[in-house]
C-alpha cells in the first residue's frame, strides 16, 4: 500500500507544472520537446485512471466471445488466431461490437481530443 500521492497525482502534477509554469518560459525547439513530455505525462495519466476498467471489460468481451479464461493478452492472441484462421468474422455475433468499443476504449487514453473519437462518442 503507497501513501498519498498517487502515481495518477503525481503524473498530473507533473504534467500541470510543465504546462502552466514551465511553457511559458522556453519557446523554439525546447518548447516542442516540453510539449511532447507533457503530452506523454497526460497519457500516462489516462492510462494510470482508465486502462484497469476498460480491461476489465474487455476480458468480459473476451471471453464471452472466445469461451475461455485468460488474460486480456492471451485472449488477444487467441482471438487473432482464430481471425487468422477463419474461425470468426464480422458476422459472429458480438464481434463487431467488441472491436467497436475496444476501440473507442483505445482512443479515450490515446487520442481524446481526436475529432471522429469525439464525434461518435456524441451518437
Amino acid at each position: 500500500m503507497q501513501d498519498e500521492p498517487t502515481p495518477t497525482e503525481l503524473t498530473k502534477a507533473v504534467a500541470d507544472f510543465l504546462r502552466n509554469d514551465i511553457t511559458p518560459l522556453i519557446s523554439g525547439h525546447q518548447a516542442f520537446k516540453l510539449r511532447v513530455a507533457v503530452n506523454i505525462l497526460d497519457l500516462v495519466t489516462r492510462q494510470l485512471t482508465q486502462e484497469e476498467g476498460s480491461d476489465a471489460k474487455e476480458v468480459e468481451r473476451l471471453r464471452a466471445l472466445l469461451g475461455m479464461d485468460g488474460s486480456v493478452t492471451d485472449l488477444n492472441r487467441a482471438l487473432a488466431d482464430r481471425i487468422a484462421k477463419g474461425e470468426v468474422d464480422l458476422a459472429t455475433p458480438g464481434l463487431a461490437e467488441h472491436l467497436w468499443q475496444t476501440t473507442m476504449d483505445k482512443l479515450a487514453v490515446d487520442q481524446p481530443n481526436y475529432a471522429s473519437y469525439k464525434r461518435e462518442l456524441g451518437r
